[in-house]
């Protein structure tokens, strides 16, 4: 998929000394003055506004910021000394950058009071407008409990039941089928038929993607059709993109970002090349043991005998019983005389082996 920006938000970080909900870009604790720990995560606040000012997303789009490894201080990507005692940068280490930090929430309106003098708050506050008090971070509503299903004892059994049932049927079937008995049976009856396609030359309609029509194609029509889904823009294609979430970035302010992929449209065409179809099928049939082929006619030169077909099937009685068997060939079917005896060994399921001639 396309990562797609959609803009840049401040971040907050908690004071893990007084509990003061900062600022992402505020270096410092604006409740007790404390520099931001390096092992202080940013966080993605309730609610936020997409930043608007030129300067500050130039400055969410530089490099994570750096603590000092002298006294700690947190300073910008690119100063080469301390803000705070003056020390080399040069071997500080960046913050990290690229860890998801929440669902970006656009602000709704929606307002907290204020926990020491009642004033209601934007969610994106993290100081109230009235006392200066800083406010909490908004407690997420909790997931609703999902309801206990009551276990059916009926349906337990039921299920039970069944499930011993289907077990016990496929061993029956397995064991039959492993059961092997011979019989001696008659034929009662023979059958066959036989057929061939006619086949025309001639223009037949197909459908296609235009890139992939064949050089002898004759073009009806073509309209745009969804075809695939790309990570990649496409010239005609339907954007469609997901939740958007935010992204630390290292410097105090994240990244909101949404993953897009494209439903890609390709023109669908409608054509016609000259080939051979099948437009007619010859049947001949009969009960005895002299299968033949039926007359075909055809119309030279747009016409040609195509692919032929051949059943036969025999009928056996034994025991006041019927058992089917179909022979491979013609010439097989030619030795089943109508009243001959053969010895067919079936397995348990009544289906045939093999056949052999009786003794």
């Amino acid at each position: 998929m396309t990562r797609k920006t959609v803009g840049y938000v401040r971040l907050v970080w908690t004071c893990p000394r007084c509990g003061t909900r900062n600022p992402g870009p505020n270096g410092f604790c604006n409740g007790c003055g404390a520099p931001q720990p390096e092992d202080v995560k940013f966080e993605q606040p309730a609610e936020a506004e997409l930043l608007k000012d030129a300067a500050e997303i130039a400055r969410a789009k530089a490099t994570p910021d750096r603590h000092c490894p002298y006294c700690g201080t947190r300073n910008p990507g690119a100063a080469r000394f301390c803000g705070a005692c003056g020390g080399d940068l040069a071997g500080a280490k960046g913050r990290a950058k690229g860890e998801v930090v929440g669902a970006y929430r656009a602000p709704s309106g929606a307002t907290r009071s204020c926990p020491a003098c009642g004033t209601p708050n934007p969610l994106t506050a993290v100081k109230c407008s009235q006392c200066g008090s800083a406010l909490p971070a908004e407690t997420a509503p909790a997931a609703p409990s999902a309801p206990v299903a009551r276990r059916s004892t009926t349906g337990v059994v039921v299920g039970g039941v069944l499930g011993v049932l289907c077990v016990a049927g496929v061993a029956a079937v397995l064991l039959l089928s492993a059961r092997h008995s011979e019989v001696v049976a008659t034929v009662d009856s023979v059958s066959w038929e036989r057929a061939v396609d006619i086949e025309r030359f001639g223009p037949v309609e197909h459908e296609d993607w235009e890139d992939r029509l064949p050089a002898e194609a004759r073009l009806l029509s073509c309209q745009l059709a969804y075809r695939e889904t790309s990570d990649a823009p496409a010239p005609v294609a339907t954007e469609v993109c997901g939740t958007p979430y935010t992204v630390d970035q290292g410097s105090g302010y994240g990244e909101v970002v949404q993953d897009c992929a494209y439903r890609v449209y390709q023109p669908l065409c409608r054509y016609t090349v000259d080939e051979w179809t099948v437009v007619e099928t010859v049947r001949a049939s009969g009960n005895d043991l002299s299968p033949a082929w039926p007359n075909v006619q055809l119309d030279p030169p747009d016409e040609r005998r195509g692919p032929q077909r051949e059943r036969y099937q025999v009928t056996f009685v034994a025991g006041g019983k019927t058992l089917a068997y179909a022979p491979a060939t013609a010439g097989e079917f030619a030795a089943f005389a109508i009243g001959s005896r053969w010895t067919i060994v079936v397995n348990g399921l009544g289906a045939i082996l093999s056949v052999e001639p009786a003794p």
